[in-house]
């Protein structure tokens, strides 16, 4: 039987553009437009491949390069959203006009950056003044916080809810994140109020500092319609239930018609006027209309707890200070967690986490008490009682906290099975331990895969070790 001489080209441009769409776009753009085929280079130019561009967490220079010269001026007209490192974002817009761009994402976000592209002498100003509606800024300022708090407060109100003018959009993710200005502030009052203002989105992962100004933002936003908030907190006396979340959030913005959070509030037990009760706090949100919020009330030692509220579902991709005690809920996007307890996890416990978290990927455990004393002896007959537990996604684990026995629980294949687990935390005479100095038989094969090992003590250098860590 003759074969046909058929080339790619010779398909018909509906079949091309299936393929096509099944790559990246920006591997598309890269490679197949302005290399002299007619055919390829129209079909390149589809709004499929050039409206939404990602030059995140890239340092490829000579990519940046084509696409400066060669790509972006033939797209311009197309593009609608760019996905930016700031290191690149002023040669980027600046490499062609772009009349229909409308949304921006900005990784690595820092302080510097808005002094230092977010101000009136920029030649960007009128793209990010008049054209930009959605911004969404990532912030990786972790220093900001020891700096000077008065100026990083200023630079990011100022320089953002009101530089940027026509902001329908706005959504800011970090770990360290100020917005509202102190009192002593200088602020322009004709620019303090964002009537355009539809959606703003606020996920501080580490210990937010300002909740108590969270009023005084929400003001400035009278026709919001969508608000998100990701806060942790710490008080002395004071625990955020539904109650506080009407008076403090959500009487000031009557246009509201969705509302996504979680709020953790961390306070010192000696601070309390009454006992925690989950009924009472789950009661507060009811009275506010939350029938669908939950909480958690979590004791992790004599002097302190934490209370967490939340919307449902759980669209958050953190949560921290999870314990014994949690609701029977599927959290189908948290992929980060950290469990802490004043009680010890049991092995329950755990078959609980991984059906709760079905794709968690990174893992931290605070517990200083034992699971039990049969596992202390370190046992495989009595690690076979126990069912084995699979995390088909976790990556990485952290016990530096931890009791050995927590250790134990997830290296012994009767116990679990982690096969993607790359990243290991641990304390190094734990480590050794639980391997019987790297010769143990039943927690070999989860430690087969990982390639980074941290330890505050320096590493074995024995034969042993190295067999039981080939990746590493």
């Amino acid at each position: 039987m003759n074969r046909s001489n058929v080339h790619l080209l010779d398909l018909p441009n509906e079949i091309l553009l299936t393929i096509l769409k099944k790559l990246n776009n920006m591997d598309v753009l890269y490679s197949l437009l302005d290399v002299n085929d007619g055919q390829l280079d129209i079909l390149a130019q589809e709004k499929t491949f050039t409206n939404v561009l990602d030059f995140g967490h890239t340092d490829n220079i000579s990519l940046i390069d084509r696409f400066c010269i060669y790509i972006l001026p033939r797209i311009c007209h197309n593009i609608e959203y760019f996905i930016l490192e700031p290191v690149f974002m002023e040669r980027i817009l600046l490499a062609a006009v772009y009349p229909n761009l409308a949304e921006l994402k900005l990784f690595n976000f820092e302080q510097q950056i808005v002094s230092t592209y977010f101000t009136d002498e920029l030649l960007l100003r009128s793209v990010f003044q008049q054209q930009i509606t959605s911004l969404i800024l990532v912030n990786d300022d972790k220093g900001a916080i020891i700096g000077s708090l008065n100026e990083y407060t200023r630079n990011i109100y100022v320089h953002i809810l009101n530089f940027f003018k026509n902001l329908t959009h706005l959504n800011i993710i970090g770990p360290n994140i100020m917005l509202c200005p102190d009192t002593s502030s200088t602020i322009v009052h004709n620019t303090d109020m964002l009537p355009n203002l539809k959606c703003f989105s606020l996920e501080s992962y580490f210990q937010f500092q300002q909740y108590k100004k969270i009023p005084s933002l929400l003001r400035r936003m009278p026709y919001l319609e969508h608000l998100t908030l990701y806060l942790l907190r710490k008080d002395r006396n004071t625990i955020i239930d539904g109650t506080c979340v009407q008076d403090d959030i959500l009487v000031h913005v009557p246009q509201l018609h969705s509302f996504t959070f979680y709020i953790n509030t961390y306070i010192e037990i000696d601070g309390l006027s009454h006992d925690l009760s989950r009924e009472h706090i789950q009661q507060t949100l009811i009275n506010i209309g939350q029938q669908n919020a939950s909480c958690i009330v979590n004791y992790l030692s004599r002097c302190s707890v934490t209370c967490s509220i939340f919307c449902l579902p759980f669209t958050f991709s953190y949560l921290e200070y999870l314990g014994n005690v949690f609701p029977n809920i599927v959290f189908n996007y948290v992929t980060y967690l950290i469990v802490d307890d004043v009680d010890a996890f049991r092995h329950e416990f755990f078959v609980r986490i991984a059906r709760s978290f079905p794709i968690l990927k990174y893992l931290c455990i605070y517990n200083d008490e034992p699971q039990g004393s049969g596992d202390l002896t370190l046992s495989s007959d009595h690690s076979q009682s126990y069912s084995m537990i699979e995390y088909p996604h976790l990556t990485s684990l952290d016990v530096s906290s931890s009791d050995k026995d927590y250790l134990e629980q997830f290296l012994n294949e009767t116990k679990a099975y982690v096969s993607c687990l790359t990243e290991l935390e641990v304390s190094h005479r734990d480590l050794k331990t639980v391997t019987k100095n790297f010769t143990r038989e039943e927690t070999r094969r989860n430690c087969a895969k990982v390639k980074q090992l941290n330890t505050a003590q320096p590493l074995d250098n024995s034969q042993d070790f190295y067999h039981y860590f080939p990746s590493l």
